[in-house]
């Protein structure tokens, strides 16, 4: 029996989870499809199943993540968790509401706990409003993110704004005190007709407190960490030996795809350009060029043999904006994820067998379209649990990045990491 079975709204989220279920030494494979599940290693402790359901319209993206959860339910799952974004990533019509609806119908669950906190990461939550380091959550860059814009920090009013179920509060004083009082408190709200709980947390140590409430629940939602004090609260035998730094060999050569815009992933493409060819498509000329895709293909097959090249979509706030104006939100991202998917899947035609990808949706685009399934993922490090292994007769290595995560020399650290396990 699987212990715990986690849908995950991006592929780059997944990933992190199971890399942080790998250093806690729990077997965590990442499948990309509800049939990979027939397939999982013989040791496998728990499974993350990685989906493309951030930006799916509500209605389409619960019934995604309801035939993730059925069939993690069908192969065994004792628990199952819905994993989104430590900064709760969504917008007034969903989706963390309508899937936690699905998931809870699912599961049999009589309510569902909302842990977003990520301690470690300085992403906190206090009487319900996240906090991101010192700043409230709609004092951040992100209540200017192109797509999900989070303009409340109050998690209770954003997610009742999306939910048709009752939504309350785990408090700080009831988090902190006893396991009796805080199942008491629950019990008390649920009958008060209280179905959906945000939890408040401000440290690792409160994360322990909600899993050992959520230990015995079929279902619970929240952020990456939560799932490393859930494996603490279940495990009863000592941890294996801590997972390997490099994966097994993907011979090939080597590609940086990036779709995300965050400013960070801006910063790490022009440090990758002082030293290696980069194609910028400018995605309003792309919506016009019909040969743009075979020109991108020309330019990287005289460029590749001498080294990684990098194409991408990435632009600042203003280009943003301006694609946006001309192509609408959902036509740019969905252009920009098409593209690049299909770069991807010509230059594996080219010999690729190593890719760095920038971009929660763009990982999952660039996935699907090379046919990966399922993958092996290395223990969490200066990589963010990126970096993942499809074992097949011509294997590829990826190294999956969200748009904030990383140093300015991410892409060539990533790149020398899969370098070295062919060497290795």
């Amino acid at each position: 029996m699987l212990e715990l079975g986690v849908i995950a709204d991006d592929l780059t989220g997944g990933a992190k989870v199971a890399s942080l279920l790998e250093s806690e030494g729990v077997p965590c494979p990442l499948v990309t499809s509800v049939d990979a599940l027939d397939r999982l290693p013989a040791d496998a402790e728990a499974v993350v199943v990685g989906r493309k359901i951030l930006l799916l319209p509500p209605d389409e993206a619960a019934a995604d993540a309801r035939r993730s959860a059925e069939g993690l339910l069908a192969v065994g799952t004792r628990r199952l968790y819905y994993k989104y974004s430590a900064v709760f990533s969504s917008t007034q019509e969903g989706n963390i509401g309508p899937v936690s609806e699905a998931l809870m119908e699912v599961s049999g669950a009589d309510h569902l706990l909302f842990c977003p906190a990520f301690p470690s990461r300085d992403a906190t939550v206090y009487q319900g409003r996240l906090f991101l380091g010192r700043n409230m959550l709609h004092e951040s860059a992100k209540s200017r993110d192109p797509v999900t814009p989070m303009t409340n920090s109050n998690l209770v009013e954003w997610l009742q704004a999306q939910s048709r179920k009752t939504v309350g509060l785990l408090p700080f004083r009831q988090v902190r005190a006893s396991k009796a009082e805080r199942e008491a408190y629950l019990r008390e709200q649920i009958d008060q007709g209280i179905r959906f709980f945000i939890t408040d947390a401000l440290e690792s140590t409160d994360l322990a407190r909600i899993a050992e409430l959520a230990v015995g629940m079929p279902a619970v939602t929240g952020a990456d960490e939560l799932p490393v004090y859930l494996s603490r609260a279940w495990r009863t035998q000592e941890r294996r030996c801590q997972p390997p730094r490099l994966l097994p060999p993907a011979p090939g050569l080597e590609a940086v795809i990036a779709g995300s815009c965050s400013p960070k992933t801006n910063r790490q493409l022009a440090r990758f350009e002082r030293e290696h060819p980069l194609f910028r498509i400018d995605l309003v000329e792309a919506a016009r060029e019909e040969n743009l895709l075979d020109r991108i293909v020309d330019w990287a097959s005289t460029r590749l043999p001498q080294g990684p090249i990098g194409v991408s979509t990435t632009g600042d706030e203003d280009q943003v904006r301006r694609v946006q104006q001309e192509l609408g939100r959902d036509g740019a991202s969905a252009l920009a994820d098409d593209l690049l998917a299909s770069v991807a899947q010509r230059l594996h035609e080219l010999g690729v067998r190593k890719f760095v990808v920038a971009g929660g949706e763009t990982s999952g685009a660039v996935v699907d379209r090379l046919g990966i399934d399922q993958v092996r993922v290395s223990g969490y490090d200066e990589l963010y649990g990126g970096y993942c292994h499809w074992a097949v007769a011509d294997p590829v290595s990826v190294v999956l990045k969200a748009g904030g995560a990383g140093e300015e020399d991410f892409f060539e650290a990533a790149l020398a990491r899969m370098r070295l396990a062919d060497t290795a």
